[in-house]
């Protein structure tokens, strides 16, 4: 089944009107998850909409709260996001860093006390978007064990670094440390379908491809076994002693996964070069790595972000893929 971005944007729209959004916030936090559906991140889309409106219902989230500077230092401010609707608060912080970069030629927003803010590349693209080079991350809720040990000690805190193409078709990464986001996890268990790797440990303590296994277990693997895990314990470090605010190991006290700490960085490349410059380094990059030879007859080698564009443009024309019992949810709100 497919349906068309704006009905699902107002679809979006109108619950969170019913849930004590104003008409203006209602829009652009509607926008934000229709637009990661669009561009085939379902598991941040129409997927986890159902997430944030319990959230609301059960006053983990303010709707009215927006986030607010509390410390300013030269390129560097600290946030606090007072609990609000995460997307629209570290939009808020991504376009103050932006600020800060074109005075300083780099800013950084750490911004804590905030929510769930759904899919980090939509704030490197945000930087990008801009012409600036973006980096960011969040910590989360403890939902993967550290390597060597069993328990749920650290986050798989998502990470994303963009750089801006004239055209638009901007080259972001976006990754959570685990080697699957639970939000794939969710959306391959949904289509019935296996994991094509590894991604966690079932009951036995056995590594499965199998997502209702390691839904049961909560037990993730991170993304390249210890490498996965020392970053995760690294950035989560460091947002909180950005922020003062919350860390994966506090965050586990609250019971659901609010008031995360995040770090939205932006740097003014332009300062250095023209986009005229930073184009052509780009593209040069992209050339050497398309000539690679692709292991599968008519393959293609994709640079990061490219797919997305693709997607976009077909889900566009010929409306948005969505699991049905997701989509009835959504609209029985």
């Amino acid at each position: 089944m497919r349906i068309f971005y704006d009905e699902m944007k107002n679809e979006f729209k109108r619950v969170l009107i019913s849930r004590g959004f104003s008409e203006e916030n209602a829009d652009a936090g509607a926008a934000v998850f229709a637009n990661n559906s669009l561009d085939g991140i379902y598991s941040h889309g129409l997927n986890r909409f159902p997430k944030i409106v319990e959230y609301l219902d059960i006053k983990k989230m303010n709707p009215e709260a927006v986030a607010t500077c509390e410390m300013s230092m030269g390129a560097i401010e600290k946030w606090d996001g007072h609990q609000g609707f995460g997307p629209l608060n570290a939009k808020l912080a991504m376009d103050r860093a932006c600020e800060l970069a074109k005075e300083y030629g780099i800013g950084l927003v750490a911004l804590g006390n905030n929510n769930h803010w759904l899919r980090g590349g939509t704030y490197g693209r945000q930087a990008a978007d801009a012409g600036y080079i973006g980096i960011c991350w969040s910590n989360t809720m403890p939902n993967m064990p550290a390597w060597g040990g069993t328990e749920r000690k650290i986050g798989n805190n998502p990470i994303v670094f963009s750089v801006p193409k004239s055209d638009g078709n901007h080259v972001i990464v976006d990754c959570a440390l685990s080697q699957f986001s639970y939000g794939k996890i969710e959306e391959t268990k949904l289509k019935g379908q296996q994991l094509p790797v590894h991604g966690g440990y079932n009951e036995a303590g056995e590594l499965t491809t199998d997502p209702a296994e390691i839904e049961k277990t909560w037990r993730v693997l991170p993304m390249g076994y210890w490498k996965g895990s020392g970053i995760s314990i690294l950035l989560d470090l460091m947002a909180t002693t950005l922020t003062n605010a919350h860390s994966v190991q506090k965050i586990g006290t609250f019971k659901e996964e609010v008031g995360l700490s995040q770090i939205l960085i932006a740097i003014d490349v332009k300062k250095f070069h023209s986009q005229e410059q930073i184009d052509a380094i780009t593209e040069e990059m992209i050339a050497d790595l398309k000539s690679s030879t692709p292991i599968t007859e008519g393959g293609e080698i994709r640079y990061p972000g490219e797919r997305e564009f693709a997607t976009r443009k077909d889900n566009l024309e010929n409306g948005i893929p969505v699991v049905l019992e997701k989509w009835e949810e959504v609209k029985g709100f």
